[in-house]
């Protein structure tokens, strides 16, 4: 395989970082809510369904991708269509949803869920609370424009939280998603070794952390997919695995 050019060294630069640090750094308060307990806090006249998937009653598993879009991201979408997959989307502003709009559209359009990576993948807990706001409205600016819905997800760079960065989410209406399965595709360019550490750490509710931007990741995930569906996952949006419920702003999600 071919090495990265210099172009996809910096975007890598940037994401390679993500799944490394333990979530909820800093000084800070915060709890996080697992997609169960989620379920079990709507009210009871909710409508039990989300579309046609009551993840109550079957085994759901979320799909999701950091830091795109990226030239890979379209083979991706098409893979998804192709498998029938929803998936959710947390995406880069600077150099990505800037460069790839188009891709943004079509995410949206062939109903994946499309949220905030923040605008250029500053750190939050190191950063003011202007420029935390700043980083956060931007990409929901961005997407709205594109795609007519306002994100109400967001995934913080690193994972790194605190009271400040969801008082300010709060604010804007997004709630924070973490992750519990994490294939490291940062460090291999290997699709079957991040089918291997995907399938190794799935689990019912597990939410998958994988970058479309990569070059071994859009190879691993038809296998990924066939693999998790033998074992009877249901694949669900993230919005989808909370149902009933709804995403909370303000409130940290993890499995």
């Amino acid at each position: 395989m071919k090495r990265p050019g210099t172009r996809f060294r910096a975007a890598a630069a940037i994401s390679a970082v993500v799944a490394l640090a333990l979530p909820l750094t800093g000084c800070t308060t915060l709890h996080t809510t697992a997609p169960s307990a989620a379920r079990a806090q709507a009210a009871a006249d909710v409508q039990a369904r989300f579309g046609t998937v009551d993840c109550r009653e079957v085994k759901c598993i979320a799909l999701t991708f950091d830091a795109g879009p990226s030239e890979h991201s379209a083979r991706l979408l098409d893979i998804l269509k192709e498998k029938q997959v929803p998936a959710t989307f947390f995406l880069l502003g600077k150099r990505h949803i800037e460069k790839y709009p188009e891709l943004v559209k079509r995410m949206a359009d062939e109903g994946h869920e499309v949220a905030s990576h923040t605008w250029d993948h500053k750190i939050l807990t190191r950063i003011s609370p202007e420029q935390i706001r700043e980083e956060l409205q931007k990409p929901n600016d961005a997407i709205e424009r594109l795609t007519g819905h306002k994100p109400t997800l967001m995934r913080p760079p690193q994972g790194r939280t605190n009271d400040t960065v969801n008082r300010i989410s709060r604010e804007l209406g997004l709630a924070e998603v973490l992750w519990s399965v994490t294939a490291k595709d940062y460090r291999t360019s290997d699709p079957k070794l991040i089918q291997k550490r995907v399938l190794q750490q799935s689990s019912r509710d597990g939410i998958i952390l994988l970058h479309d931007l990569y070059p071994g990741t859009v190879p691993a995930v038809p296998g990924i997919i066939d693999a998790l569906k033998k074992r009877g996952y249901v694949f669900v949006t993230v919005p989808q695995l909370l149902a009933p419920g709804k995403a909370k702003p303000g409130t940290v999600y993890r499995p």
